[in-house]
């Protein structure tokens, strides 16, 4: 009996043969064949004869016998490049080649690259797993009868999202350009930014069926070489069927999986990335993905906008202690109306506790549940505005929440003090300029606020004290995340909570950029002090004043 049960496991064990079909779909390493028909057969057949799949036949050479075929996939290549740069000049140029043009398919191949298009870029192809990846990047690939090689022409094009303003990072100040969805164009706009030969661009395609393009991007001489080689590492790691955006990417090449706290920073904003660039961090670009990955990333840096370098830095300090203060607010303001109600009413002054527990009189239900209740119904109205059309959910937003509150509130289900505390709240939650940092904190909310229900403002400090350990233990790509305050580092902490003058800034974050640490002259002449230009002005006043 257990000799057959032992026969049975190792049977089931026993890996299953992919079928034939499958592999022989997949295998697209084999070299290109001789004959045109059999390369242009296996084209079609592998892309099963898709509609935007288009062949154009020539003949060319003496006397006109050599066939050449040029292959594009309709919508992906540019049709004025197509037809200027390719398809009129070898039909044009067949009668003015009829003479000089060679008898063998290889040297006619070549003749046609060097002598015939006009287009800039021409690389060869010499197999059917180039061909297909060339392809369906918008190339157009030709090949000549009796040649086991052709060529793909950079012709991408179609219709593309143009450059427009910025949505979720608006500013009054700076600049108004976003990142598009084509990778060439996010990094001619961060080569506009830095014009400078240290910038430099990796590529790679990672995804054995989507085969996505993913440039990482970095300033030689600036940037960590460890840190340069540790995401190079992980990047080649990955091993996957698809890379449909960035997220992809971040969740495979994060420290930290299983942390509410976002360690990849994402950004729209071309000037974000340079500045980002310029302090020693890699840019991880991923093509059909208009938000870019920054690493490494640190808690700070969540708080922080690219207006807040547009503005006197007296300004971009407030706001920046504003956004932290609203965080505590987001994280902690429930809780703490749920444990002063429930636990420590001593500390309420007596006539708004009057108050509170006349409206309370008349609630059906825990504090607990009320405050659940509220929170959940403003999320559902949160997720109901975004993913209903822009005019009609932000109807429903601030129309649901008002009659929503009015009407709880009439009906004595909740009280109005908790109606303004999660509405409070809500508003608080908007001044975090990043969404990321947003969504984790609407999430640690709830934990908290269970907490106080239980144990009041001392379960609040003990969630407190284990959120705290938790981030203090984590790191981005080998960077402590609560960088410069744990380990705590005076010198990069001018740009962190306060934004210190720019000319105080001379040097770059010493744990992100090790190389080349100064970005500033800290000894360069500024102008006269206050002082000085005082002193002057009343010399020059004195001096038309005798005159």
């Amino acid at each position: 009996m257990n000799s057959a049960w032992n026969r049975l496991i190792k049977k089931s064990r026993k890996p299953k043969k992919m079928p034939l079909q499958y592999e022989e779909s997949t295998s697209n390493d084999e070299t290109l064949h001789s004959s045109l028909a059999e390369n242009l057969t296996r084209v079609k057949n592998s892309l099963g004869n898709s509609g935007d799949l288009v062949v154009r036949d020539f003949k060319m050479g003496k006397p006109f016998l050599r066939k050449v075929a040029s292959i594009y996939i309709n919508g992906l290549t540019d049709k004025e490049i197509l037809g200027n740069s390719i398809i009129e000049r070898l039909m044009n140029d067949v009668e003015m080649i009829k003479e000089e043009a060679p008898y063998g398919a290889s040297e006619l191949g070549m003749y046609i690259k060097e002598h015939i298009l006009t287009i800039t870029n021409v690389g060869e192809i010499t197999n059917f797993d180039k061909l297909f990846f060339h392809l369906l990047s918008g190339e157009t690939i030709v090949l000549v009868d009796g040649w086991n090689q052709g060529f793909g022409c950079a012709a991408q094009g179609g219709d593309l999202r143009a450059i427009s303003e910025p949505v979720a990072e608006s500013s009054v100040r700076g600049p108004r350009d976003s990142f598009t969805e084509s990778l060439i164009t996010n990094t001619a706009m961060i080569r506009r930014r830095i014009k400078s030969p240290n910038l430099w661009l990796e590529t790679k395609e990672i995804g054995t069926i989507t085969q996505t393009g993913v440039g990482m991007m970095y300033v030689k001489g600036i940037v960590n070489d460890k840190l340069l080689t540790e995401i190079k590492e992980r990047l080649g790691k990955m091993e996957v069927d698809e890379v449909q955006g960035s997220n992809t990417i971040e969740e495979w090449i994060s420290d930290e999986t299983w942390t509410p706290w976002p360690t990849v920073f994402i950004t729209e904003r071309p000037d974000v990335v340079a500045g980002n660039l310029l302090e020693g961090r890699v840019v991880i670009f991923v093509n059909e993905t208009p938000t870019p990955l920054i690493v490494p990333a640190t808690w700070n840096q969540f708080f922080q906008t690219a207006e807040d370098y547009y503005l006197r830095w007296t300004m971009s300090s407030f706001l920046r202690m504003l956004r932290i203060i609203s965080f505590l607010i987001t994280l902690l303001g429930p809780s703490l109306f749920i444990a002063f109600l429930s636990f420590h009413p001593e500390l309420i002054p007596t006539p708004l506790l009057i108050n509170l527990a006349a409206q309370r009189q008349n609630i059906p239900f825990p504090i607990i549940i009320e405050a659940l209740l509220m929170e959940f119904t403003f999320e559902v109205l949160r997720e109901a505005g975004v993913r209903m059309p822009r005019p009609v959910g932000q109807a429903v937003s601030i129309v649901g929440a008002l009659v929503l509150g009015e009407a709880a509130v009439s009906a004595g289900i909740v009280s109005s003090a908790m109606v303004i505390v999660v509405a409070a709240t809500a508003i608080a939650s908007f001044t975090i300029p990043h969404y990321a940092m947003t969504d984790a904190t609407r999430l640690l909310r709830f934990g908290m606020m269970i907490l106080a229900s239980f144990f009041g403002l001392y379960g609040i400090g003990l969630g407190v004290i284990m959120l705290v350990a938790h981030t203090c233990s984590l790191r981005s790509f080998g960077i402590p995340y609560l960088a410069p305050f744990a380990p705590a580092i005076l010198a990069d902490q001018k740009d962190s909570i306060f934004r210190f003058p720019l000319p105080f800034m001379s040097k770059r974050p010493c744990l992100i950029s090790q190389v080349k640490t100064k970005r500033t002259n800290p000894n360069q002449d500024r102008g006269p002090s206050p002082r000085e230009g005082k002193m002057k002005n009343q010399e020059s006043k004195r001096d038309s004043d005798e005159t």
